[in-house]
C-alpha cells in the first residue's frame, strides 16, 4: 500500500518510489540546501520539480503541501513514529534531516544550540538580504533610477559577510571545528551571490578571503556538486 496516497501534491507529482523521501524543489538558493543535505546523508529520496515556469508552485496540490507556496517541501514516508511526515520551510527541513540522520549536528547541547544560531542567522539575515541584492542587481530593481534601496542592501549583505568572515577566523566552518548544517545553510546563498546574482563586486565580497576560500571548500565535496543540480 502506498502510504503517500493520501497527499494531494501525490496526484500532480507522482511517487515513483514512495518508500523514499519525496523532494519537490529547484537548483535554486534555498532548494539546494535540502538536495546537498540529502546527498551530504545519503538519505534516499526522490525529486521532483517544481516548475516556476508553470507556477507549480501555486497549484492546488503544491500549496497542500505548503501553504506559502514556496520551495522546498518534502514528504518523508517514514518519519516520526514511522508515520507520513510533510514539512516546508528549508530551516526546518535542514534540521529534521539532520536529526533523522544523526549527521551535521552537534549532540553536545551547546554546540547543538550554536549551530541552530547560524542557521537561524541565515535564514533570518543572508537569505533576506542576498535575495534583495539579487532582485534590484539583475531582476526588475535594477531598472530604478533610484539606487538608495540597492544600496541599502548591499551594505546590509557586505556587513553581514563581515560577519561569516569574523567567524571564519575562529572556526574551520561557519559554526565551529565541524561542517555542519549551518555551512550548508549559508554557502549556498554566498554562491548564488557571487556566481548567479554576479554582485560579488558590488558588494566587495573580495574584503572575506576566509569567506571565498571556505566557499571553495564547500564547492568541492562531491555531495555539493551533486546536490546543485537536483532537480534535474
Amino acid at each position: 500500500m502506498n502510504r503517500l496516497n493520501s497527499f494531494a501534491i501525490t496526484a500532480k507529482w507522482p511517487a515513483d518510489h514512495p518508500d523514499l523521501i519525496q523532494l519537490y524543489s529547484l537548483p535554486t538558493p534555498n532548494g539546494v540546501k535540502v538536495s546537498i543535505m540529502l546527498e551530504e546523508t545519503g538519505l534516499p529520496y526522490e525529486a521532483h520539480r517544481v516548475s516556476f515556469d508553470t507556477n507549480d508552485q501555486k497549484s492546488p496540490e503544491f500549496l497542500s503541501l505548503n501553504p506559502n507556496g514556496k520551495i522546498p517541501a518534502i514528504l518523508d514516508p517514514k518519519g516520526p513514529d514511522g508515520q507520513p511526515m510533510a514539512l516546508f520551510e528549508s530551516g526546518a527541513i535542514l534540521l529534521y534531516l539532520a536529526e533523522k540522520s544523526g549527521r551535521f549536528l552537534p549532540t553536545d547541547p551547546v554546540a547543538r544550540y550554536r549551530t541552530i544560531q547560524w542557521l537561524m542567522f541565515q535564514v533570518s539575515g543572508i537569505g533576506p538580504m542576498f535575495g534583495q541584492v539579487g532582485f534590484f542587481h539583475k531582476y526588475a530593481g535594477r531598472e530604478f533610477e533610484d539606487k538608495r534601496p540597492r544600496d541599502r542592501y548591499v551594505a546590509e549583505s557586505h556587513r553581514l559577510l563581515g560577519v561569516v568572515e569574523h567567524q571564519l577566523t575562529q572556526h574551520a566552518w561557519v559554526a565551529g571545528a565541524e561542517y555542519s548544517i549551518a555551512d550548508i545553510a549559508v554557502f549556498p546563498l554566498v554562491n548564488n551571490l557571487i556566481n548567479y546574482y554576479g554582485a560579488g563586486d558590488l558588494v566587495g565580497v573580495n574584503d572575506f578571503p576566509r569567506v571565498l576560500r571556505t566557499l571553495g571548500r564547500f564547492l568541492e565535496r562531491p555531495a555539493v556538486q551533486a546536490g546543485l543540480k537536483v532537480p534535474a
